[in-house]
């Protein structure tokens, strides 16, 4: 018996109550997450902060400096690396957000009904008590629940090496002070969960791509080429009009919560963005779900 008869079977003659819900949602991330592909993509996300590590070692191990040097942003954490390991963490996360995060959560979510409609499991999900916009909701919680498991992984690796490889103690903020290691370590905690909410828009976004076709190989594929296509979008600077507009424009911004004192500016117009982008495309998936005929 499949996980969706399963599911389907137990949840026959049962009313509708906050506990069922959470049934249907329990078993979602058991079966997401003990896939393969899923192990897959937290395994190559996990590797990523070891790769750029011992890169940075090998780098450094004849006293020069590690990345470009400058003081700010992205790859520019790299050049703190060698003096406090804590800074992998910010490094990783900065070299993974553009691409391999998102892409991991555009398979997931463009894999979310469409794989099921693929699968011919989605009609067993939808029987009562179920109901599509319950189930849909179940999904798209599942995914976010990805997100932050992903974003933690990466950050759990960058410390579990940076520690590994390099000194850690006090934490020179962008701005110059210094902070001690447990409020950097808990500023580290803090932008991991603002990268996870970062991607909260674009995995609604993979969610409705998801409600558009019964194929999850098809929905996955142009989940990821619509985050190619908007990163290329905004690196053109004639485009500059529309770059506030785009999803994974403040991505980066979370180099802000690196400041003393913090800079709110960019991360409030980032989670701006990612809500209007959930309610829009939430909407539209569920608009489409719901009135979708389901025959698999």
């Amino acid at each position: 018996m499949s996980q969706a008869e399963a599911v389907a079977r137990t949840g026959a003659g049962r009313p509708r109550n906050p506990l069922w819900t959470f049934g249907i949602l329990r078993s979602e991330l058991a079966t997401t997450l003990h896939r393969r592909r899923t192990l897959a993509l937290l395994g190559v996300l996990a590797a990523v902060p070891v790769l750029i590590g011992i890169a940075v070692k090998i780098e450094t191990s004849d006293g020069s400096p590690a990345g470009p040097g400058r003081g700010d942003g992205g790859p520019a954490f790299l050049s703190q690396v060698t003096n406090n390991g804590l800074f992998l963490v910010f490094a990783a996360l900065a070299a993974t957000l553009p691409v391999f995060l998102p892409m991991a959560v555009g398979v997931i979510a463009g894999d979310a009904i469409a794989g099921e409609a693929g699968a011919g499991t989605l009609r067993y999900l939808l029987v009562a008590p179920a109901g599509r916009t319950r189930l849909l909701l179940t999904k798209y919680a599942s995914t976010l629940v990805f997100c932050l498991l992903a974003t933690v992984v990466v950050a759990a690796s960058a410390l579990a090496v940076g520690t590994l490889l390099f000194p850690v103690g006090e934490v020179t903020t962008i701005s110059g002070t210094q902070i001690g290691f447990g409020e950097g370590l808990l500023r580290a905690g803090l932008i991991a969960v603002t990268v996870a909410v970062s991607l909260t828009g674009f995995a609604a976004l993979g969610l409705f791509v998801s409600t558009l076709t019964g194929s999850g190989i098809a929905a996955m594929a142009t989940t990821v080429g619509v985050l190619i296509t908007v990163q290329i979008l905004d690196s053109i600077p004639q485009l500059s009009g529309i770059h506030p507009y785009l999803f994974p424009h403040y991505w980066l911004s979370f180099a802000d919560l690196l400041r003393d004192p913090v800079y709110w500016d960019q991360m409030v117009k980032n989670l701006g963005l990612q809500g209007l982008y959930v309610a829009v495309f939430g909407s539209a998936a569920w608009a489409r779900f719901t009135a979708k005929d389901i025959t698999a």
